[in-house]
Parts: structure tokens; C-alpha cells; sequence
């Protein structure tokens, strides 16, 4: 699986899990939702994520095709 889904997988379920836990819970939940969104729009800025480096470290979410190149389209066969 391609790291930047598997990025945007984490950051959706993370958010909605905030706002469940907010809505039945504490409303203290909400300030995880704030720091997942701000983690996501500093991303944007930088370049740089956090949860990837820690994905990249684990070798989680390598390319959809071994032995291809970086960027190169994956065939189906």
C-alpha cells in the first residue's frame, strides 16, 4: 500500500475516533482532532510528517510494486 493512503487512512480514523470520543465521553477529546488537523496542515507547508517517519522506520508502506522504480506506474496482470 502506497504510505500516503495508508497517511490519510490514519489521519481520517483518528479524527472520527476524536469526535466519537468527544461526543460520548469528553469534549477534551477535541483538542486530538486539532492537533491531527494541525499535524496535517503543517505537512502541507514542510513536507515533513510525522507518522510517516515513524511508518518508514517500522517498514510499513513500501511501493505498490517491488522492484519498480520510485514513481513508476504499477501494471496489474
Amino acid at each position: 500500500m502506497k504510505l500516503q493512503l495508508l497517511i490519510r487512512r490514519f489521519a481520517g480514523t483518528f479524527i472520527l475516533a476524536s469526535l466519537l470520543l468527544a461526543h460520548y465521553h469528553s469534549q477534551a477529546w477535541l483538542w486530538f482532532t486539532a492537533f491531527v488537523g494541525f499535524n496535517l496542515l503543517q505537512s502541507s507547508f514542510t513536507n515533513f510528517c510525522p507518522l510517516e517517519s515513524i511508518l518508514k522506520k517500522l517498514g510499513v508502506g513500501g511501493s505498490c510494486c517491488h522492484g519498480e522504480k520510485p514513481g513508476a506506474a504499477c501494471s496489474t496482470k
